[in-house]
């Protein structure tokens, strides 16, 4: 007898195993007749003809497509509802030596990301995108999607999609082949043996395209989706191959890699040492002189609220800048509401010797509230033993703790005096650092004088922190005097 010769195997850039859980781990997580895995098998064996699987990145966001990391022994990134060209663009323009896929349904690429998609091709980005079509909204329960052919049941056209009411069926291929900037776009089917094949030639092709550096690639492929269609996996390749081919017909929609002239190599990345100048940074500051016991360890947590237009951001932005050039590690996370003036508005700012793992502040370890409504909301999210700057004459009754060090100062009406209450906030900057020495005056100025435009308001922000520290120290002086008179009377009442 002849000896047996094995054509066909898995693809050397799938995993060995599959992790799945407990009684799942022999199923994928497609149900049967799905086309996913078959592109997913014609994708990953273009990789292995291609030996390019240690370069490959896959970019797969929400859909189906969110599996491809349990599978593809390559580079995997997870993205948000739409998102994957823009990121597949950075990773790209990051590790240019890359070779970056993006994998999409059609809820996904031609609903949310068509903005994404549209954009990445007409800048003609060095990214490949596979674009599966079953012209449904597959995974979060059977809605109409951009694709949907006309008079199709869905659970949001229970009558049928309708021209008037819903639009026409989108076709992403043909308008992107009508940019420019595009190199490969072709609409492939899996409705049949024939057609599987002439789409794994298309997807090899769109993946060599990036390979030779010639341009953006984009693989449309239509694929059955017989659960939610609601067919058994015959009828649903059937209709693939009748139905859906009639609407988008099956064909190379833009081929231009025998003219296209490879990208150009990127520029080297410049040194590290060659940023700040090539950012306009200024030179590094030196050292902060705060006390050392108050440096170690230092993980301060700010959060910063008030209205829009009381300088809530630009007091984040000092405090970040700052603590950076004082060699801190910083975050900065600005919050509003839809209204610039008038509105909620709020941000994040950690100031730490270590680095910071995340920018938000949930729990604060200080807190700034330049209105009642502020520190209503945020009072409770103070550490014990955190710090409370409330701009007012007092603390309101019902928004006091006794765990807490609270300050009541009127910020705005102080900065008045300096020369403008638009200073209120940086009255705010100077009332903090005396009563908490995070940072060195110097180095603050050093920011301020770099953030503040024009020497006018620069001059007006110097002596609106210095009233700032006054201000603080006073209250600091009176609440010491206070306690002193207590003493020294309950002292003379004991000896009377």
């Amino acid at each position: 007898m002849p000896e047996m010769k094995q054509t066909h195997g898995k693809a050397q850039c799938f995993y060995d195993t599959y992790e799945r859980k407990g009684e799942l781990t022999h199923q994928t997580h497609y149900c049967p007749g799905c086309g996913h895995g078959i592109s997913m098998k014609l994708l990953a064996e273009a990789i292995d003809e291609l030996g390019i699987r240690d370069r490959v990145i896959l970019v797969s966001p929400v859909g189906c497509s969110v599996f491809l990391y349990y599978y593809f022994d390559v580079g995997n990134v997870q993205v948000a509802h739409g998102r994957a060209p823009a990121v597949a663009t950075g990773l790209k323009r990051a590790r240019p030596d890359s070779i970056v896929i993006s994998y999409q349904g059609d809820g996904d690429l031609a609903a949310i990301g068509s903005s994404e998609i549209l954009h990445a091709a007409n800048r003609g980005e060095l990214i490949t995108c596979l674009f599966a079509n079953n012209a449904i909204y597959g995974m979060t329960g059977g809605q109409m999607a951009p694709t949907t052919l006309l008079g199709r049941k869905t659970t949001t056209t229970p009558f049928g999609r309708d021209k008037i009411k819903d639009g026409y069926p989108l076709h992403v291929s043909e308008v992107l082949s009508s940019l420019e900037a595009p190199v490969f776009v072709e609409r492939v089917a899996l409705g049949s043996t024939k057609q599987i094949l002439a789409a794994k030639r298309a997807i090899r092709k769109a993946v060599e395209t990036q390979v030779k550096g010639l341009g953006f690639s984009l693989v449309e492929i239509l694929s059955p989706c017989p659960t939610i269609w609601k067919q058994d996996p015959v009828e649903a390749q059937k209709f693939v191959r009748e139905t859906m081919a009639e609407v988008y017909p099956v064909s190379n929609k833009c081929d231009r890699t025998a003219t296209a002239e490879p990208h150009p190599a990127p520029a080297p990345a410049p040194d590290l040492d060659e940023l700040p100048r090539i950012l306009k940074l200024p030179a590094a500051a030196p050292a902060g002189t705060a006390p050392r016991a108050l440096r170690e360890d230092l993980d301060c947590r700010i959060k910063i609220a008030g209205f829009g237009g009381q300088g809530v951001l630009l007091l984040g932005q000092l405090l970040a800048e700052a603590g950076m050039d004082d060699g801190l590690e910083v975050s900065w996370l600005p919050s509003y509401g839809p209204e610039m003036r008038s509105g909620t508005s709020n941000c994040h700012v950690r100031l730490a010797s270590k680095p910071v793992d995340s920018p938000l502040v949930t729990k604060s370890s200080v807190l700034i509230a330049l209105n009642e409504p502020s520190l209503d909301k945020f009072l409770e999210e103070v550490e014990p033993g955190g710090l409370v700057l409330y701009n007012g004459d007092e603390i309101p009754e019902d928004a006091r703790r006794q765990d807490v060090t609270m300050r009541a100062l009127p910020f705005f009406e102080i900065a008045d005096e300096v020369g403008t209450a638009k200073a209120g906030n940086i009255v705010v900057l100077g009332a903090l650092l005396e009563a908490l020495p995070l940072l060195p005056a110097e180095i603050v100025d050093r920011a301020m004088a770099r953030v503040v435009k024009g020497e006018k308001w620069l001059e007006i922000d110097r002596k609106a922190m210095e009233r700032g520290r006054q201000a603080m120290n006073a209250v600091v002086s009176a609440v010491v005097s206070a306690v002193v008179s207590a003493v020294v009377s309950k002292e003379a009442h004991c000896h009377a």
